[in-house]
């Protein structure tokens, strides 16, 4: 039941609408055309060219977060990062890739609390002490993308919102252990779901992962919780986006009136943490680590 085409990864009907399940995906509408596709993945190979452009872009994306990170305070406002992150994106000659994307308004996704993702920053939404938000962004340099994400606390947070923050970035940690040429996509998935299951944490099932290249969101799709079919085979020279999704609670999600923000249906805290990393003869090199 929880593998990929059972569920559908898009089979997730909200307010009649459809949406095509990647967690960086900011389509709304229409998205479900992409599944119909689902069994013919193309999943692209970078040349070396392709890779150092990869990389470039990544490295920019992580002084972006890094500046982002160190400016987060109480009495902040999401758009305040918003305008931050979206000034040291064009800082750096690049494209928020996230602006405009399907009409999202915004050059960063800004999630507080019980927002799993695509909160759309507002003057009137300031931070707390005690908060945790995530920030969700990529950018375009010279025609590639990167795409990342961190949960961050807000001044003092809950000891339940550190182990939670501490715990989905690990995830991360262990599911590319196995993010390694010739082994398949569902071992990372598999991986991910084997750590966080011990902590009874919700692992969200509704968004998922993706590639990444040419384009924001590419095949395939990385689901962050246990797959019964392996996947396809990894090779080096694919860059994926990999972004466990985690609740404290339950793993159901549903989408706010504004059609973007994502928040956990019972109200309890999220986290989302997310690289860019590239497939290599060895171990799996993290594009966007900072």
């Amino acid at each position: 039941r929880d593998d990929v085409e059972s569920r559908g990864l898009g089979d997730v009907y909200k307010r009649q609408r459809r949406h095509c399940g990647y967690a960086g995906c900011l389509c709304i509408h229409r998205c479900h055309l992409r599944l119909r596709k689902a069994k013919e993945m193309a999943i692209t190979v970078k040349s070396a060219r392709e890779i150092e452009l990869m990389r470039e872009s990544c490295k920019l994306l992580a002084d972006v977060f890094q500046n982002m990170e160190r400016a987060v305070k109480p009495g902040m406002s999401t758009m305040d990062i918003n305008i931050l992150g979206d000034k040291l994106i064009r800082g750096h000659g690049c494209i928020p890739n996230f602006l405009h994307y399907n009409g999202y308004p915004a050059s960063i996704c800004v999630s507080v609390n019980d927002e799993v993702v695509h909160g759309i920053p507002m003057k009137h939404h300031i931070l707390q002490e005690g908060d945790i938000v995530s920030l969700d962004a990529g950018l375009i340099y010279k025609g590639y993308h990167s795409d990342m994400a961190r949960t961050i606390a807000v001044g003092e947070v809950s000891e339940e919102a550190k182990l939670l923050m501490e715990r989905t970035r690990q995830s991360f940690f262990e599911g590319i252990k196995y993010a390694k040429d010739g082994n398949h996509l569902h071992d990372i998935s598999n991986a991910i779901d084997a750590y966080i299951s011990q902590f009874g944490y919700g692992i969200v099932r509704d968004l998922v992962g993706h590639g990444i290249g040419t384009a924001l969101h590419e095949d395939p799709q990385i689901p962050n919780f246990a797959q019964k079919r392996k996947g396809p085979r990894l090779q080096a020279g694919m860059t994926l986006a990999i972004e466990p999704m985690i609740n404290i609670g339950r793993p159901d999600v549903v989408w706010l009136d504004d059609d973007w923000t994502v928040v956990t249906e019972d109200g309890s805290l999220s986290a989302h943490y997310e690289n860019t990393i590239l497939i290599t003869d060895g171990e799996p090199e993290i594009l966007t680590l900072y």
